[in-house]
């Protein structure tokens, strides 16, 4: 019992990254599939973050006594991520806007068949 809880933040990142996942591969509309795809992000981002902190490790900032330093560089990786993923979030929501435009639709088996070109 005691391996769940000391690794349940790794246990929230397969259960997202599966949700997620599974979201991808089911929806059949192009908005929930975005929502998916920021979900499993999301997974990952917290992967990073869970994997960069030490037990007992402080700010890695020299001090006297202090032996033991957590790594800053897996935040420093997920700040820029983040940015990267609202920017890529934006640019498929405005491709979903222009795909309701083109065929009047967002769900992907009802325009993926035709012959209409944008």
């Amino acid at each position: 019992m005691n391996f769940i809880f000391d690794y349940y933040n790794y246990w929230v990142v397969v259960f997202l990254m599966m949700a997620g996942f599974y979201i991808v591969i089911s929806a059949n509309n192009l908005v929930k599939k975005i929502v998916g795809l920021n979900i499993f992000q999301t997974s990952v981002f917290i992967l990073y973050i869970s994997m960069g902190k030490v037990s007992g490790g402080t700010a890695p900032i020299l001090v006297e006594g202090v032996t033991q330093y957590s790594n800053p560089l897996p935040h420093v990786l997920i700040l820029t991520a983040i940015v990267v993923g609202v920017a890529t979030t934006a640019v498929g929501l405005s491709l979903i806007v222009r795909i309701k435009r083109a065929y009047g639709t967002v769900e992907e088996n009802e325009f993926e068949n035709t012959d209409d070109a944008i």
